[in-house]
């Protein structure tokens, strides 16, 4: 990780972080449209070739659907403790979006009529859970669980199997606690085109969430017009806003955290004082060869860096950024708070690792990546749900607004409108 002055980067600099965050995944585009019309027109076949040759397992078209007694199997191999840790998971997820929920009707007078907004869940999506060589629980809770509490009907999970064709214990008792109806043993660019268009086995949705690296957010980008998707969520990043008043020690390991994620997620440290980054840096290196990852570690943290700034251009920063994860480790974190504008998820103070997120506090964790948290929320029981605007108009609304509809009628052209309106304020 190199160290910075804020003063030293030009706003172009500091997109440029994003924008190599963002071609991760449009460098992608090529190949993964291949594979998404191989799908497309191949169906099953073509999300079984791909397993074979991107996930090493060989499954025929009957292994592509998750049957009850492979559910079953999963809760014998996963211990009592854990099981319970996943529900206590889900309950803390579902209370937070239950929280979160839109009303699904609500009306109130203007002019004596009734208007308001009228919120229905969509009929079917397909949630994209990483699996395969590792294991993702929490993005199986995270992406079935708020689309259960907006009331989707059918809820699909797609997530790769390992060599064996099977799929992670955890992941399977974490899709069946949540609530997913049906699960399928696909992942890749493969399972978001099946979700997508529909193959002999899988059914297609309305709309396509979740995780997943560079060639899975593509698919998703590419899909996009044939069925909706929730915003690109590629490599994950971290933007950790720091003073000397937080402990090196923590900050490192939320860096380290980061970065064990894959060599192209991306860890940053802005702080006010050159020598806590420093501090922060020794503390890396020093805990950097206990951590398990430790390779994709290294070779995450080679784009990584520390800016050092004042507060107010630090903050400055990360509103240009727009990080998909933010830390707000400072002596006052809620005046930082307030100023900032675009962040995924915002973590304050110094008992707030990102990790605590990720898996417990109830917020969701599927959150848009390379700058796009400028203009996309996190996941939320919204984006499982669409709205229509209800006008109940009687004669008094009708009398109070009618000759401004009939006059703009009038005013567009639109001769049939007007009549349709003076029709009735001559009744």
């Amino acid at each position: 990780m190199r160290v910075v002055d804020y003063s030293e980067l030009e706003i172009e600099d500091v997109r440029e972080i994003a924008r190599r965050q963002e071609e991760e995944v449009l460098d992608k585009i090529d190949p993964v449209s291949e594979i998404l019309e191989d799908v497309k027109d191949n169906g099953d076949l073509a999300v079984l070739n791909y397993t074979s040759r991107f996930d090493n397992a060989d499954l025929d078209q009957d292994g592509l659907l998750v049957g009850d007694e492979a559910i079953d199997n999963a809760y014998e191999m996963v211990s009592d403790q854990d099981i319970q840790v996943i529900r206590r998971a889900s309950r803390n997820i579902r209370e937070f979006h239950r929280y979160t929920k839109p009303s699904t009707l609500e009306l109130s007078e203007f002019n004596g009529m009734e208007l308001g907004v009228k919120a229905t869940p969509l009929d079917g999506v397909g949630a994209y859970v990483p699996g395969g060589k590792a294991a993702y629980p929490s993005s199986a809770l995270m992406t079935v669980i708020p689309a259960k509490v907006a009331g989707v009907e059918w809820i699909s999970v797609c997530t790769p199997p390992n060599p064996d064709g099977e799929i992670n214990p955890y992941t399977l008792v974490a899709c069946d606690i949540a609530g997913a109806d049906v699960i399928y043993r696909a992942g890749g660019v493969q399972a978001i085109g099946a979700m997508a268009f529909g193959t002999e086995t899988v059914v297609p949705v309305d709309k396509i969430v979740g995780p997943g690296n560079a060639y899975v957010t593509a698919a998703k980008m590419l899909v996009r017009g044939t069925t909706e998707i929730d915003f690109p969520a590629g490599p994950s990043e971290v933007l950790v806003l720091a003073d000397s008043s937080a402990n090196p020690t923590h900050i490192a390991s939320d860096i380290l955290a980061q970065a064990e994620h894959g060599g192209d997620s991306l860890s940053l440290l802005a702080t006010t004082s050159r020598e806590f980054g420093e501090e922060v840096l020794n503390q890396v290196e020093n805990l950097i060869d206990d951590r398990e990852r430790i390779e994709i570690i290294k070779k995450s943290l080679e784009k990584s860096m520390v800016v050092v700034g004042e507060i107010d251009e630090l903050i400055n920063f990360s509103n240009d950024l727009g990080p998909e994860h933010l830390e707000i480790v400072v002596e006052n974190p809620l005046n930082v708070l307030k100023k900032i504008k675009h962040a995924g998820a915002i973590f304050v103070g110094s008992y707030a690792p990102v990790a605590i997120g990720d898996y417990a506090t109830g917020c969701n964790h599927v959150l848009p990546t390379g700058g796009q948290a400028r203009v996309h929320s996190g996941l939320n029981t919204r984006d499982f749900m669409k709205t229509s605007t209800v006008q109940v108009v009687g004669r008094e609304g009708l009398n109070k607004v009618g000759d401004i509809a009939k006059r703009m009628a009038e005013i567009e052209g639109l001769e049939a409108h007007a009549y349709s309106i003076e029709t009735r304020l001559e009744d």
